[in-house]
C-alpha cells in the first residue's frame, strides 16, 4: 500500500485527524482516514490484590466508565512514555509508584488510528496529591479486588477495550 497524498482535516490539542489518498497493490485507489493522537501510557496500579481504577464521563459514548489510569501528554507532544505513565498516574490517583515496570504496548485502533499504548506495572505504592486537569474533575478513583474486577468484567459494567487488553498483559506477565 502507498500513499499518494494526505491532508489534515481537522486537529485539536489532543489529535488530528488526517484524509490519506492510498494506492493499493493491484493499482487501485482509495482513502483511508487516520486519527493521529500522541503515544500513551496505561498504569496498572497494584497493591496486593488490589487494582486501583478511576472512573469518568466518557462524551463519545455517552456514558460513565471505569478504567485504568491513562492518558497523553499535553498538546500531543510525545515524551518518554515511563515519565507519562508516571504522570498520569500522580494525575489521577494521586498515586506515586515506587516501582514501574513496562508489560507491553498496544495499537489502540490500528484501523483508524496511528496511536500507539505502553502499560506499565505500577507498584509500591505511596499516596500523594491529586492533581487532575480540569477535563478530569468527574473523574472518581478507588481500589477494587481482581475478584471485584473481573466480576466487572463479566457483568459488562468494565468494557473499555484498553484496560481489559492491559489486564492480559498482566495476567501474561503474572504467569511468568
Amino acid at each position: 500500500m502507498q500513499r499518494i497524498s494526505s491532508r489534515q482535516v481537522y486537529e485539536n490539542p489532543w489529535m488530528a485527524l488526517r484524509e490519506d489518498a492510498i494506492r493499493l497493490d493491484d493499482g487501485t485507489e482509495g482513502i483511508y482516514g487516520v486519527v493521529d493522537k500522541p503515544t500513551a501510557a496505561i498504569v496498572i496500579p497494584r497493591d496486593g490484590d488490589r487494582l486501583h481504577l478511576v472512573e469518568q464521563f466518557r462524551y463519545p459514548v455517552g456514558q460513565r466508565r471505569w478504567e485504568f489510569p491513562m492518558g497523553t501528554a499535553p498538546d500531543r507532544a510525545e515524551i518518554d512514555p515511563a515519565e507519562l505513565a508516571a504522570r498520569e498516574l500522580a494525575e489521577e490517583t494521586g498515586l506515586v509508584a515506587g516501582r514501574m515496570e513496562l508489560l507491553g504496548d498496544l495499537d489502540i485502533a490500528p484501523g483508524m488510528s496511528s496511536q500507539r499504548e505502553h502499560v506499565f506495572l505500577a507498584s509500591d505504592l505511596r499516596e500523594g496529591p491529586i492533581r487532575r486537569e480540569h477535563s478530569e474533575q468527574d473523574m472518581r478513583a478507588r481500589w477494587f479486588t481482581t475478584a471485584e474486577f473481573e466480576q466487572m468484567v463479566r457483568c459488562s459494567q468494565l468494557v473499555d477495550a484498553q484496560t481489559l487488553a492491559a489486564y492480559l498483559l498482566l495476567t501474561l506477565h503474572d504467569r511468568g
